[in-house]
């Protein structure tokens, strides 16, 4: 494989547009508990403070912010893409992470299905590799993408010479 080949780029795949409410209902669920317990805070407590007041509505302007940009953000920066030598990724948002695991490096592929994602018909696929920075994560994948993907990378990975170390 050449050295261009090798460099880290923009992975060619989107995830699904399901992922956009994936990370929307997952901000709301913390929001609502974050503020739901400030809330309860202020509502329980006599004589609560004038600052606490101020914090509670601070971090239901927060919520209501972050609710609306982070999941579209995160779907324009998630990408990912494999190829027959390199599996690469690009996801974040505020600060953003760029991957790429050459096949003959891949120790094992995982999906993972939590009940949103479940919900939505979405997977999560792990692949691990011998690097100290860890996994490589693709989230917001169709599920059948997903299985299509990890079977694509099992049976590349069986092939390829390597030890994977």
């Amino acid at each position: 494989m050449s050295d261009v080949e090798w460099r880290l780029r923009a992975p060619a795949n989107l995830v699904s547009k399901k992922a956009v409410l994936l990370w929307t209902l997952r901000a709301v669920i913390f929001w609502v508990v974050v503020v739901g317990a400030q809330g309860v805070v202020l509502l329980v407590v006599d004589g609560v403070p004038g600052w606490v007041r101020g914090t509670a509505v601070g971090a239901g302007v927060v919520g209501v912010v972050h609710t609306l940009v982070m999941p579209r953000w995160r779907y324009r920066v998630h990408r990912w893409e494999t190829t027959a030598d390199a599996v690469f990724t690009r996801s974040g948002w505020v600060s953003q992470e760029w991957r790429l695991a050459p096949i003959s490096r891949i120790q094992t592929v995982d999906t993972a299905r939590g009940p949103l994602e479940q919900l939505l018909g979405l997977s999560t696929i792990t692949v691990t590799t011998a690097s100290a920075q860890g996994p490589l994560k693709v989230e917001g994948l169709d599920a059948g993408v997903a299985a299509r993907v990890v079977g694509e990378l099992a049976a590349t990975t069986q092939v390829t010479p390597g030890d994977a170390t």
